[in-house]
């Protein structure tokens, strides 16, 4: 986890050029954006991401373990919701799967693409990596329960036909998913916390940062994450339209979506690997995960009630083979708590045959 010795100057302006860029695309040229905004706009979204994560991570820094992961988690799902949220509000009428999508994108890419690289740039320095298996036997046990009730089990009820639930079944896993969440950050930070630490604690994390420095990323921490969605969701519209010209399937645009917002956990994660802190590093991915499903299900099954709209969660036959196979993997893999490059190669040969089934079904 990167640390903040200071607040820079680029972690407060990209954020308002982001904002600024927004408000000038929606409001003067309303969402129709020439190709040299477009040219623009893009690095200044990463570049916005970047700033939150900044932002996060000075705060997470100054509270310490293992709520930096937490902190981390909570500020890319906040970015990854919104945006959510928005695509559905744009199309009240139509049935939606975008938040199926990017959710099963986000583990997969967690999963598959950050552990997978992680491992394998951590084995490759350091031979074996080791952590404590019952961290990740915690997280994995909560992520698959979820991920099974969430993206699965909806094409087999019958009351409505799937691959949707009905209301009352939709009320019972959002609450459910919140519910083993809550339950899940009461172990990790409360009952069993020295599970989620690193074995040995590196020395090159540096004094936190002081009172001021803490409260001002505490401020704009929120004026960055406010940013990305406005930004985001005015490239949204050009990226559909893309995809679309291409001839690419529309479930591409969740995984876009989980791409942009997992950027800045999988350069933390990695960085941690690298400096041969893989707990820290099975920390902020799987908690990625785990906060992207328990958070973004039971925000967009209320939007949908609200909305009265078709919440479309049940996942193809082709992903539940993907899904059932990284978690599998992924069991097998975090069980001992000492990993190679082999494990990491495993993961990321799941990872892109989750891109090529993505791009060609």
């Amino acid at each position: 986890m990167s640390l903040a010795t200071g607040t820079p100057a680029w972690s407060w302006i990209l954020p308002l050029v982001a904002t600024g860029i927004s408000v000038i695309g929606m409001s003067v040229l309303h969402g129709s954006l020439p190709l040299l905004v477009l040219v623009i706009a893009v690095p200044i979204l990463f570049a916005a991401v970047f700033a939150a994560v900044h932002h996060a991570e000075t705060v997470a820094h100054r509270i310490g373990q293992p709520f930096g992961s937490i902190i981390l988690a909570l500020a890319v799902t906040v970015i990854e919701v919104s945006l959510i949220i928005s695509m559905l509000l744009s199309t009240p009428e139509a049935d939606s799967s975008i938040a199926r999508d990017t959710v099963f994108a986000a583990i997969m890419i967690v999963l598959n693409g950050i552990v997978g690289l992680c491992l394998l740039t951590g084995g490759i320095r350091f031979h074996e990596q080791s952590f404590q298996a019952r961290s990740a036997s915690a997280a994995l046990g909560v992520l698959g329960t979820l991920a099974v009730l969430c993206l699965v089990l909806p094409n087999y009820t019958t009351t409505v036909p799937g691959p949707v639930y009905a209301p009352a079944q939709l009320v019972f896993v959002a609450v459910m998913s919140l519910a083993l969440y809550g339950l899940f950050l009461f172990v990790q930070t409360i009952r069993h916390k020295d599970d989620f630490k690193e074995e040995a604690e590196a020395d090159d994390h540096g004094p936190p940062p002081d009172r001021r420095d803490f409260l001002i990323a505490l401020g704009l921490l929120p004026l960055s994450l406010l940013s990305v969605v406005l930004l985001a969701e005015l490239l949204s519209h050009p990226v559909e339209a893309a995809i679309a010209r291409s001839g690419l399937p529309a479930e591409l645009i969740g995984v876009v979506i989980a791409l942009i917002v997992l950027m800045p956990e999988a350069v933390a994660s990695l960085r941690a690997a690298r400096a041969n802190r893989l707990q820290t590093s099975i920390n902020l991915a799987l908690g990625s995960a785990l906060a992207s499903l328990c958070l973004t299900i039971p925000a967009v099954a209320l939007i949908s009630l609200a909305l009265g709209q078709t919440l479309v969660l049940g996942l193809e036959a082709e992903h539940m083979v993907l899904l059932v196979l990284s978690l599998f993997m992924a069991t097998l893999t975090l069980a001992t708590g000492r990993t190679t490059i082999l494990q990491g190669g495993i993961h990321l040969v799941i990872f892109f045959a989750f891109l090529t089934i993505a791009a060609i079904p």
